[in-house]
């Protein structure tokens, strides 16, 4: 598996889960697994059979967490320069047709978060944005079309 770029929140976030997965959600499947056996014949219980299917998903996805967290390298938000767009960069675009201003972070791609104005590296603005400088000005396809952004500021 390549490396996962994280960071220190995004690392803190896999951990939770994965202390969540192992110590609630683990149990209550043992649990249910446990109920449906002493309810008698296996062959035609679908409780059973439901409750080893949910824990083969959940095992399945504490084995991903763990290899992703085995896996994850944290970025150093202190190394992060500014004179060029990077990851972990805090980035201000204006939309140079409608003079609209939006601030972002470019984020690792399990990070993003639209709403929470985080862009994954990999989204097609962030994509057109790393390596510009203030006053660049770069064409971005977008689902709208075609769109013209100045970079205005780029912060940590």
């Amino acid at each position: 598996m390549a490396v996962n770029y994280v960071t220190e929140e995004g690392l803190k976030k896999i951990k939770e889960e994965l202390s969540y997965l192992e110590g609630v959600e683990r149990p209550k499947v043992i649990n249910q697994i446990a109920e449906a056996r002493d309810k008698g014949d296996l062959s035609e219980n679908a409780e059973y059979d439901a409750a080893k299917e949910a824990q083969g998903h959940l095992e399945a996805k504490i084995a991903n967490l763990k290899i992703l967290l085995a896996n994850s390298r944290v970025l150093d938000a202190s190394k992060v320069d500014t004179s060029s767009v990077q990851i972990l960069n805090k980035v201000t675009i204006r939309n140079t047709k409608t003079n609209a201003k939006m601030t972002y972070t470019i984020v690792p791609e399990s990070e993003g978060d639209f709403k929470a104005g985080k862009l994954s590296v990999t989204t097609p603005i962030a994509k057109g944005l790393l390596g510009r400088k203030v006053g660049d000005k770069v064409d971005i396809k977008i689902p709208a079309g075609l769109v013209t952004f100045e970079v205005v500021e780029i912060s940590i």
